[in-house]
């Protein structure tokens, strides 16, 4: 993002993008509590701007880890310390502001119904394999793929279990939840995605926020 700050502080229209997200959560009616996993210096920040936005579901703030998967787990670890293992967990990226109030209802009824739920859209476009990011010369059926987001649900049982069969079995840098239980040998279910539910990794996918927003209060 180029940007001096974390680009989930990015404030838009005044409002820092990490709070959009957190909105969304405050504002559904089957989450209970909301932890979030922060970089070291900005937890006293993250907090000031809960009071101030009214996010009273925030309950947990706890330090990021060596890479995704250490951050998750560290969340997972703290969660495994205060909660059911019955309890279902939606794992959800901070820069996903506009995560809306059906893919959340539906991440957790997959969930319930299924043992897991995998935040998933359709793969519309051509899909063309690659070795070194120059040339290819063999395409891979679009319909047999699927754009994951998130939020991505568990029971928080599986999660404690996946993060700590993990480290036994020296898998430290799966790039998400669904990927770690893939490579556990675990089965995945998914649940509705949105073309909407951007993740915003670039200057241009702020472009794209702030059209939408524009758009959503029109």
């Amino acid at each position: 993002m180029h940007q001096e700050i974390p680009k989930q502080f990015i404030n838009v229209y005044d409002k820092p993008v990490i709070v959009y997200t957190l909105e969304a959560f405050q504002r559904h009616p089957d989450i209970d509590a909301i932890l979030v996993v922060c970089i070291d210096g900005w937890h006293e920040i993250l907090r000031a701007y809960a009071r101030q936005f009214g996010i009273t579901k925030l309950k947990w703030v706890v330090s990021g880890g060596e890479n995704g998967q250490g951050s998750i787990r560290n969340g997972v670890e703290e969660l495994a310390r205060c909660c059911s293992e019955e309890d279902v967990v939606l794992i959800h990226d901070a820069i996903r502001p506009l995560v809306s109030t059906e893919i959340i209802s539906d991440s957790i009824a997959k969930c319930k119904l299924f043992g897991s739920a995998i935040t998933a859209i359709p793969c519309n476009e051509a899909m063309l394999y690659s070795e070194d990011g120059r040339a290819s010369e063999r395409s891979i059926r679009r319909d047999t793929l699927k754009r994951t987001q998130t939020p991505q649900a568990f029971p928080l049982k599986k999660l404690v279990w996946a993060h700590r069969e993990a480290l036994e079995r020296g898998i430290t840098n799966s790039i998400a939840s669904c990927t770690l239980m893939v490579e556990l040998g675990e089965t995945v279910y998914f649940s509705a995605g949105s073309e909407k539910n951007i993740k915003i990794t670039t200057s241009e996918d702020i472009d794209i926020f702030k059209a939408l927003l524009r758009m959503k209060g029109e």
